[in-house]
């Protein structure tokens, strides 16, 4: 048997034709045969120069054989065999759509290991001119920046995988930076856009402690379906969010577990909160806190509650926000009353304070305010009222308008 050679062991020859051809190992078979890696060049100087490269590319990785596979293969195995037991479904599929669509059909046939960045960043210009499937009339050929963003993620995350497999020497996807968008403002009720919505779902006597729940706690849309008065606890006072529900097109409504391991959280609830659980429950005999009107040995479908919201909103003369933007309206109001970021981490779920913090750096005409309010009151209390800025402001004790 052949005397197995290290990585990085190479070769030079003059190719008849007088070009010049190197080879390196670049890892081994599951026998101990090498795996090579080729180049040439005109000249034996440009081909030391490429085979320095190359080495120091492929410095302490030793391939295995399937790093001849396919990207398209690659994806399969990823999303099989990786991402399976940590995905929830709809996000599962979510990624295994993307890629069938918009990366196997550009990428796909191409050998995993020989995915370079430039291959990455030509197949995102392709994906901004022309990489929508089924443009509507009037609609541009070309993916969003945001998707595009997203795909190139997704990318990441597999090379990545693939890299740390010892499938690729590095990952081409790190050295790419995807397109940049702009995220859409963050729509959040006022504090009088909120008394009015509280207002509504009060003449809804079915969905009233639905969403009353959902403003009071910032739970998921997910979460709050699948909440089971097992997770109600009288006394303490606290809900403990263990799952969600989702539903596949085509399947039964299911649930899964939460978001993150964060995600599965005690929270303390609101007074009012509690006492109307409390009252919910000496007249809801299900399982179920929030069961299906029609069928209550079965929960509310996340769907089924995000039309009512819609209605509800359109009926209030308020702005039409996401049932997401719930949650929203309740962390921002939160962090306005005082509550610090750490606690309301834990209260949504977050696995960092941080993330809390710049999900929501964002203020409220309410907020500035309450903000001008306080910053005049100590003022006024240091300086004194002739001399506070704030008071000053056109012969007015009023705050600055914002």
């Amino acid at each position: 048997m052949a005397k197995r050679r290290p990585s990085g062991d190479g070769m030079v020859r003059k190719r008849e034709d007088g070009r010049w051809e190197g080879r390196i190992v670049v890892g081994h078979k599951s026998n101990g045969d090498s795996i090579f890696r080729y180049i040439s060049a005109p000249t034996q100087k440009e081909l030391s120069a490429k085979l320095r490269q190359l080495t120091e590319a492929y410095k302490g990785v030793d391939l295995t054989e399937e790093s001849n596979m396919a990207l398209s293969v690659w994806l399969d195995k990823w999303l099989d065999e990786y991402m399976a037991a940590t995905l929830r479904p709809t996000t599962l599929n979510g990624y295994r759509r993307s890629l069938e669509l918009h990366v196997k059909p550009y990428l796909g046939n191409k050998t995993l290991s020989k995915i370079t960045a430039v291959d990455l960043r030509s197949f995102y210009r392709t994906l901004q001119e022309t990489g929508r499937v089924h443009p509507r009339d009037r609609q541009s050929p070309g993916l969003s920046a945001r998707t595009v963003h997203g795909i190139h993620t997704t990318l990441h995350h597999a090379l990545k995988t693939a890299m740390e497999q010892n499938l690729i020497p590095n990952n081409p996807a790190a050295e790419v930076d995807p397109p940049k968008f702009n995220d859409a403002p963050m729509k959040v009720l006022t504090e009088a856009q909120l008394d009015t919505f509280m207002t509504a779902i009060e003449k809804d006597e079915f969905w009233h402690d639905f969403f009353y729940t959902a403003v009071t706690t910032g739970l998921r849309r997910g979460e709050i379906c699948a909440l089971r008065w097992e997770d109600f606890d009288t006394k303490q006072e606290t809900l403990h969010v263990r799952r969600t529900l989702h539903k596949e097109k085509g399947k039964p409504l299911t649930t899964g577990d939460t978001k993150t391991y964060a995600g599965t959280r005690k929270i303390v609830l609101p007074p009012s909160t509690a006492q109307l659980l409390r009252e919910r429950k000496k007249t809801v005999p299900t399982e179920w806190i929030f069961p299906n009107l029609f069928d209550p040995e079965q929960p509310i479908a996340p769907g089924t509650a995000y039309n009512r919201l819609k209605a509800l909103l359109k009926e209030a003369g308020l702005p039409d926000i996401r049932f997401h933007d719930l949650r929203h309206t309740f962390a921002t109001h939160a962090l306005s009353s005082g509550v610090d970021a750490k606690t309301l981490a834990g209260i949504l779920g977050h696995t960092k304070a941080s993330f809390t913090l710049d999900t929501y750096t964002h203020t409220t005409g309410d907020m500035q305010k309450r903000a001008a309010e306080i910053v005049g009151g100590f003022l006024t209390d240091y300086l004194g009222e002739e001399m506070n800025p704030w008071q000053s402001r056109e012969n007015t004790a009023a705050a600055p308008s914002v």
